[in-house]
């Protein structure tokens, strides 16, 4: 069974990438002489930015969520690629998908053959001192300035138009979900907004796959009041919403139309004979 993001990781993650990149690309260096994966907020020192780490953990964390996907992925005759591209849709090789789960192992995709899309908007959440080569865990986001993962409102709003993205380049990309994963919870403002997109369609949730983000049990969002965020607890709850994700045909669809014209679409549409046929006419219509 995969496992769920813990600490544990994030020590992976620094250990595998120390074997190629130096300290000073995975540490901030404080006056102090210590090495920080964040400022701690009780350092009072000069403080320079970091950015040689965020392609290195933006790759573990895609190939951790493939690994977190593949099994689920098998048991429906699916495959867990990361960096699909698929032009029909607006995923080219400049933007790819982090992950899709799809039918063919190829990273080049059809629309017809892609389940689901994930963007992944994950980081170190911890604090961690490197100190005589080893790691110490300093604690967790409350204790340092960095803003991690979800809590980033500019991995949000990248997460968000890359969605926008996606749902307007083709009628194609109106029947796959697309799910934000995150190892972090959402920041407070973001939780009516969260939900909007929900509800709009644009997205089918933010799923944290960290299911104690904060030491001590500290208190931390579990959901939004109409799930448009969850953190997952354990690996059957992710597979059970995955389970969910799949089990419906989707269908996205926007407009912008006058009640008069609305009502000449619905009023078309209701002489379809079965409910099925009738979304299909309403569908076609309201894209015309």
């Amino acid at each position: 069974m995969p496992d769920l993001w813990t600490k544990e990781k994030e020590i992976e993650f620094f250990n595998d990438a120390r074997k190629f990149a130096s300290s000073e690309q995975l540490f901030y260096f404080g006056d102090d002489s210590r090495y920080y994966a964040y400022w701690p907020k009780s350092y009072k020192g000069k403080k320079s930015t970091l950015q040689s780490r965020n392609a290195l953990i933006g790759n573990f964390t895609e190939k951790y969520s493939v690994d977190l996907l593949q099994e689920f992925a098998s048991s429906k005759g699916l495959y867990a690629v990361q960096s699909a591209i698929c032009n029909e849709i607006g995923l080219s090789p400049q933007s790819p998908a982090d992950v899709v789960l799809c039918k063919t192992r190829q990273r080049e995709q059809r629309a017809k053959d892609i389940a689901a899309i994930f963007e992944v908007k994950m980081s170190i959440v911890w604090n961690w001192e490197l100190k005589n080569n080893k790691l110490i865990c300093l604690g967790d986001f409350k204790t340092h300035k960095g803003n991690p993962g979800l809590l980033r409102s500019d991995s949000m709003l990248k997460a968000i138009g890359k969605s926008i993205n996606i749902r307007v380049s083709s009628h194609s990309a109106s029947k796959i979900p697309i799910i934000i994963l995150g190892n972090t919870p959402i920041t407070q403002s973001y939780i009516s907004k969260v939900d909007h997109l929900f509800h709009a369609g644009i997205i089918q949730g933010f799923w944290s796959v960290n299911p104690n983000p904060l030491d001590n049990n500290g208190d931390n969002l579990k959901q939004t009041p109409d799930s448009g965020f969850i953190r997952m607890n354990s690996y059957d709850e992710l597979r059970q919403s995955l389970n969910s994700l799949l089990s419906e045909k989707y269908e996205f669809f926007s407009s912008m139309k006058s009640r008069k014209e609305l009502g000449r679409i619905i009023e078309i549409a209701n002489r379809e004979p079965d409910f099925e046929s009738k979304a299909e006419k309403f569908l076609s219509l309201i894209r015309k």
